[in-house]
């Protein structure tokens, strides 16, 4: 396969007598595979990214078209974005599916390694301003320039993509309703980035070096990337609540120094529920992609038992009492009908053998997808642990509701008749949450701002 590519790449870039060497797989994101490359000619060797649409469909995606989003960061780089330079892009006639290639500028971009080594400690205190410099910037493209762009109300397109996949989440529902009652005053439409975060940043020593993964840009309100900086996915384990750089006064002061607007402290709440929101229905999406065979991924299998966090972030958003963490209830074990080892040790015994063997003899993405592995073992554990105590307590909860099962509560939550009941309601729902966060991430379960 890789020699495919590097034949399609070569018929893409190449003058005659170009070679395509150092090929390589790097992680990338749900809808979209990354390639490393040199292209080698008339002496001289090019470092370059390749970015092309994964197979099998694109996972969690509702993205611009590659042609779209290379002409667009060719207009960012002329209004001052910090971007890295467009080469081509290929609307899949050449490289089988669409992709768009970059030239490679060196840094980091993987997050936890930003915010945990202490080599990017420098870097990383300059990135609050620095981000709040290039949202501006971005918010500054002349909208004139581009086409492609669409502006879309995107309460209602995630609340109809979440029913297009019939999962119902009483929480989302619960911040469905609340930001249907509060949206901001409307403003004139900008370019949105539209993933703005880390990951999508690259930096260098000096700080902010280039605004990468342009798929999800659109028009709209600009407090968006601002408040889907905020969101908590994208702290990484970091105390900081804006993107796990700054705080968020710090990065809206810069902001407004450098765009000249004024952000209120409401909307940045909204746009940040509303990202939490939207973030949770993108994972039940691309876990769809792995279960629907479109695009097979313990990756993307893993994201699906993260909808729980955001779950946990949306009623944490939401104005009411403090949410309660009660100690889980104990579980009476129930001598098992096979031999040992039983299904725990099983489980416990693959999971040793990922996290000891595989690690150990594996790089780069296989090491990520072997650590990703671990953690969705750990899952098993822990959901064999809890037994099904939790789910008959929860539909126990579900009945004093007058509710048959999730899809029947969150249906009344939406028609608004339990509106008398809400408190009630989200003790209900923040229960089930935490039940699930239990096995899912239990790191989660602490509140943070």
């Amino acid at each position: 396969m890789s020699h495919d590519l590097a034949e399609a790449l070569r018929q893409l870039l190449g003058p005659d007598g170009a070679e395509i060497t150092s090929l390589q797989r790097l992680s990338g994101g749900a809808s979209r595979e990354t390639w490393s490359f040199d292209l080698v000619a008339d002496g001289g060797v090019r470092p370059l990214i390749l970015q092309r649409l994964r197979g099998g469909g694109a996972a969690g995606s509702t993205g611009i078209p590659m042609g779209v989003e290379a002409a667009l960061v060719r207009v960012a780089g002329r209004h001052g974005v910090p971007v890295a330079e467009v080469v081509t892009s290929d609307d899949g006639s050449v490289l089988g599916r669409a992709g768009m290639v970059v030239a490679r500028l060196e840094g980091e971009t993987i997050p936890r390694k930003l915010l945990r080594d202490q080599e990017w400690a420098g870097a990383v205190g300059r990135l609050g301003n620095q981000v709040g410099a290039a949202l501006a910037a971005v918010h500054a493209i002349p909208t004139a320039e581009i086409s492609g762009l669409s502006t879309t109300d995107q309460l209602a397109q995630f609340r109809a993509i979440l029913d297009g996949l019939g999962e119902p989440h009483p929480a989302f529902e619960l911040g469905f309703r609340w930001l249907e009652a509060h949206r901001p005053a409307p403003t004139a439409p900008t370019v949105v980035h539209g993933d703005f975060r880390l990951g999508n940043l690259l930096v260098d020593h000096d700080g902010l070096r280039a605004v990468l993964d342009w798929e999800l840009a659109h028009l709209g309100d600009p407090v968006e990337d601002l408040g889907w900086f905020c969101v908590r996915a994208w702290r990484f384990g970091s105390p900081l609540p804006a993107g796990g750089v700054a705080n968020r006064e710090s990065l809206v002061a810069a902001y407004e120094a450098a765009s000249g607007r004024t952000v209120a402290a409401e909307a940045l709440r909204w746009w940040e529920l509303l990202g939490t929101l939207k973030w949770g229905v993108i994972c039940i999406m691309q876990a769809w992609g792995h279960l629907s065979g479109g695009s097979r991924s313990v990756e993307l299998a893993a994201i699906g038992r993260r909808v729980c966090e955001n779950e946990w972030d949306v009623l944490g958003l939401l104005p009411g009492p403090p949410l309660v963490v009660d100690p889980p209830v104990a579980v009476t074990p129930v001598a098992p009908l096979h031999d040992h080892p039983h299904l725990p040790e099983l489980v416990e015994a693959v999971r040793e053998w990922v996290e000891g063997d595989v690690l150990e003899g594996t790089e780069g993405r296989l090491a990520f997808h072997a650590r990703v592995a671990v953690n969705a073992l750990r899952m098993v554990e822990r959901e064999l642990a809890q037994g099904p105590g939790p789910a008959l307590a929860h539909r126990a909860a579900l009945s004093v509701l007058g509710c048959q099962d999730d899809a029947d509560l969150a249906a009344r939550i939406r028609s608004g008749s339990l509106d008398d009941r809400l408190e009630e309601v989200r003790a209900v729902v923040s229960v089930s949450v935490v039940d699930k966060l239990r096995v899912a991430n239990p790191t989660w379960l602490a509140v943070e701002a």
